[in-house]
């Protein structure tokens, strides 16, 4: 008997002025880069493909969500501000297949009033919150434990 092996596919989409990841306010978000964090999380889950994505634009996430929606096995999302404001992007993750874990470096209720509400969170698997950078591989945890 042959059997294949097919490793999970998790991509990682980020929003908005997460491609200044260890360069804006390090207070908050930490000194860490998304190219370290991506290379470390490869090498700890060798069986599992961690792909990534990063835009500035709300349409281009959407793209995003639709384009591996309905093929990839599991995806880590940090929309950044649009958490707070789009609609959009909450309407593409209802309308795929593949789990979404919604992601934020920071505690986003520790923080302005603004951000303390999620339009995502209700069409998400999960939320993960204010453990900076180790909260993507929190949710890979959460997406491979399934």
């Amino acid at each position: 008997m042959y059997f294949c092996n097919v490793k999970m596919k998790i991509i990682i989409i980020n929003g908005p002025n997460l491609n200044l990841q260890g360069r804006r306010e390090a207070g908050i978000y930490g000194t860490g880069t998304f190219d370290e964090l991506h290379s470390a999380l490869r090498q700890r889950y060798a069986d599992v493909d961690i792909d990534y994505f990063q835009s500035n634009v709300e349409g281009e996430l959407i793209d995003k969500l639709q384009s591996v929606g309905f093929s990839a096995d599991g995806i880590i999302l940090n929309a950044g501000g649009y958490t707070h404001t789009s609609v959009a992007i909450r309407d593409a993750i209802a309308a795929i297949d593949t789990p979404v874990v919604e992601v934020h470096i920071s505690n986003i209720y520790a923080r302005e009033e603004f951000r303390h509400q999620s339009l995502l969170s209700a069409v998400c698997k999960g939320s993960i919150c204010g453990f900076g950078l180790d909260g993507y591989r929190l949710a890979v945890e959460a997406l491979i434990g399934d």
